[in-house]
């Protein structure tokens, strides 16, 4: 369940840092009971944006694929070991 904190308890900063690392999801924090701002530590940030960065890869492959631009796998390595000598 995800956590969520009013923007005045942000004044602990040792705590949050603390919660942040503990947790394995954003910290939510809220302004007079609205979502304000996401909270994570460096390892949870890195660790999603590496997903972002593969979701990405994958929604351009499938761009490609759909505009034709593919090529032969077989044929691909066959030129690959041939130009190097494999």
């Amino acid at each position: 369940m995800p956590q969520i904190l009013p923007i005045k308890d942000l004044k602990n900063t040792s705590n949050i840092s603390e919660m942040c690392h503990k947790a394995d999801e954003p910290i939510y924090i809220t302004k007079n009971g609205y979502g304000d701002m996401v909270l994570m530590s460096i390892e949870l940030f890195e660790k999603t944006q590496k997903k972002w960065n593969m979701y990405s890869d994958i929604e351009q492959s499938e761009q490609q694929i759909k505009e034709g631009r593919i090529k032969d796998a077989r044929k691909s390595l066959s030129a690959v070991k041939e130009k190097y000598g494999l």
